[in-house]
């Protein structure tokens, strides 16, 4: 199978964990199994609302979920039944350097759900801790072989988060960073990523600010061949609005090719429900209305929308 990805790609994201537990349910490990109920419930309503998304005229074909196997089981087989395209972490949930959830089993896992992606959440600043960054190149080698050698896809998350002296550099401000740093930061790391024999097909890359950024990052994504290999935005938790620009920068820039936005479209909509003040209704509709927000967003700063192809 050949290196990238030929289709658009526009995913719920939800195969958060531990903020589920923690944020939603404010709970600890180990979680009870009333906690455990909870969190497949309101797994349900999202996947819920991006059926209902999809009856009311989203894309089908490119819209898909990412869920992952400890409370997503059920929503995995729902979206495997319908042909939604599917995306599952193999990473373990909140640490900082990647470990594989099911250890040197990962790849059991992936065959018993078959999903259309494998997807790891990466943290790795190229300026930081280099025998970090060091060991978790080795295990996603290892991780892109096996796919690679079994012709299934690989989606991979990058986080570049600052460290102490890079935002220092800028005072503190975050958003001075993401703007003037971040961006030479992630085109670095995709480097010594590929440089390591890491090879996804899909970049899902934090919200960039200019469409030069994004240029830089698909210029990277795509060096030596690579030119199949696309990059889709990431909502990183953000407000509607701003995921809304980002969505809009990368939809402009050839090799970006969609986006995968997760608690912007149901973390409020689930803290309402979990505290009575919305119905399973209500919270359905108002995940899927965002997510159609993010989604028609995206599709009218395309080029082909301003050329009034669409």
């Amino acid at each position: 199978m050949a290196l990238g990805y030929d289709k658009t790609l526009y995913l719920m994201a939800f195969d958060h964990r531990g903020s589920f537990e923690h944020d939603l349910f404010g709970a600890s490990e180990p979680v009870s199994a009333q906690v455990r109920d909870g969190i497949i419930k309101v797994k349900q309503i999202i996947f819920d609302a991006h059926v209902r998304a999809v009856a009311e005229g989203a894309p089908r074909h490119v819209c898909g979920v990412l869920v992952d196997e400890e409370f997503g089981t059920d929503v995995a087989r729902r979206a495997k039944a319908d042909r939604v395209p599917l995306a599952m972490p193999v990473e373990k949930s909140g640490e900082e350097e990647f470990q594989f959830q099911y250890g040197d089993d990962f790849g059991a896992h992936i065959e018993a759900f078959d999903p259309s992606f494998a997807k790891v959440l990466v943290r790795y600043n190229p300026d930081g801790d280099a025998e970090l960054n060091r060991r978790q190149t080795e295990r996603l080698a290892v991780l892109s072989r096996w796919l690679r050698d079994r012709d299934r896809k690989f989606l991979f998350e990058l986080l570049v988060p600052a460290t102490k002296d890079q935002l220092a550099r800028f005072g503190g401000d975050q958003r001075a960073y993401d703007r003037e740093l971040r961006p030479d930061l992630v085109v670095a790391t995709i480097a010594a990523l590929q440089d390591g024999g890491v090879e996804p097909d899909i970049w899902k890359i934090e919200g960039l600010d200019t469409t030069s950024a994004c240029e830089q990052v698909v210029a990277q994504a795509q060096v030596g061949g690579r030119d199949d290999v696309k990059c889709i935005v990431l909502g990183r938790g953000a407000d509607e609005a701003q995921v809304i620009e980002w969505v809009k920068i990368g939809a402009r820039v050839d090799g970006f090719d969609g986006f995968a936005v997760g608690r912007t479209l149901w973390e409020e909509a689930l803290k309402k429900y979990l505290a009575g003040q919305a119905s399973h209704d209500e919270a359905v509709f108002e995940i899927s209305s965002r997510y159609r927000d993010v989604i028609d967003a995206y599709r009218r700063a395309e080029p082909a929308f301003e050329r009034g192809r669409e």
